[in-house]
């Protein structure tokens, strides 16, 4: 049974190391102003990454999450400074977000085109065409009424947060219960079969990439209504820390294995280590590299374990063929 969560334990075990190590070195980091602002730069990386658990569960990848990210929170602060009805600009930036995963869905799903080919080539135009648009400026003079979604400031933690584990929630039911949520898995740990069995492989796929970016969308609004300015350049870098943390979690870069409960812990344990790194005293330039180190040990251990579980399933077919 706990061979099943071994990811999560590993994931959990490193979380209490870290903690164990903060409260001896540096005590300050628990702090509770300190441990309001990591939820607050965690939230949107989990919410991203509850959509980039579902694409590589399907054993796709989506690595323009960043690019949508920017676009999103720009284009719901341009609404809001244009004077466009709040709740417009709000929903603006989860359309904006589905409507480009709708693009990178119809180029892998569609065209078959390799996702991680699809997903960077998106990554870069859409990138470039933001800075050629905004010319690199910030999104100011944001309306009152945008920032902290029009909540106290006080009061936007605790809203957010129960959003967040609303989404939550409802990907670990849908994994668990529904049709969807077993045609997911089905499809990431045999396309072919799952094919056979009567799944729209390519529809699935395209609506997860769907789903992300709206997912994607939400994490940026999510971040936007926190300062009264909005960067053109917001994300760079995130999507590392995404797929960095969707790996540690346990889930597969080939597809059919991964949980979102392990995403939270490796968005968790990510999202602890940036300041740890600050608070003991450490270049904070460290953090990118422990997430390269990160995504080369999950891919190392995935492949580890992807290879005896093919030679498992070779030694029994042979002795099945034997003894027939």
């Amino acid at each position: 049974m706990l061979t099943r969560y071994r990811s999560e334990i590993s994931v959990g075990v490193a979380l209490l190391l870290l903690c164990a190590v903060l409260a001896v070195r540096a005590p300050a980091y628990f702090h509770g102003d300190n441990l309001v602002d990591i939820l607050m730069s965690s939230l949107p990386v989990l919410v991203i990454g509850i959509g980039m658990t579902l694409v590589m569960l399907v054993g796709e990848i989506d690595i323009s999450v960043a690019s949508v990210f920017a676009i999103a929170g720009v284009l719901a602060g341009s609404l809001a400074t244009w004077q466009v009805p709040l709740i417009i600009a709000f929903v603006s930036a989860p359309l904006a977000g589905a409507l480009l995963g709708a693009f990178n869905g119809m180029l892998v799903a569609r065209f078959r085109i390799p996702s991680i080919v699809a997903t960077l080539a998106t990554m870069v135009a859409l990138r470039d065409a933001l800075r050629w648009v905004t010319q690199g400026a910030w999104v100011q003079n944001l309306p009152p009424g945008f920032q902290w979604l029009g909540l106290p400031q006080g009061a936007y933690p605790a809203a957010a947060a129960a959003v967040v584990l609303a989404l939550v929630g409802m990907s670990v039911l849908a994994l668990a219960y529904l049709a969807a949520g077993r045609q997911v898995f089905a499809t990431g740990s045999n396309p072919e079969a799952a094919r056979l069995a009567g799944i729209d492989v390519p529809r699935l796929k395209f609506w997860l990439f769907v789903l992300a970016g709206g997912l994607t969308g939400t994490a940026a609004l999510l971040n936007a209504v926190r300062f009264n300015q909005i960067p053109g350049n917001a994300g760079l870098g995130l999507e590392m820390k995404v797929i960095a943390a969707v790996l540690v979690g346990g889930t597969s870069v080939t597809g059919g294995r991964g949980s979102i409960a392990g995403t939270v812990l490796g968005v968790v344990l990510l999202g602890a280590i940036g300041p740890a790194l600050t608070f003991l005293g450490a270049s904070p330039y460290w953090e990118r590299a422990i997430q390269g180190a990160i995504i080369l040990t999950a891919v190392a251990f995935d492949a580890r374990r992807t290879h005896r579980a093919s030679v498992s399933h070779s030694v029994v077919a042979r002795s099945q063929r034997a003894a027939t």
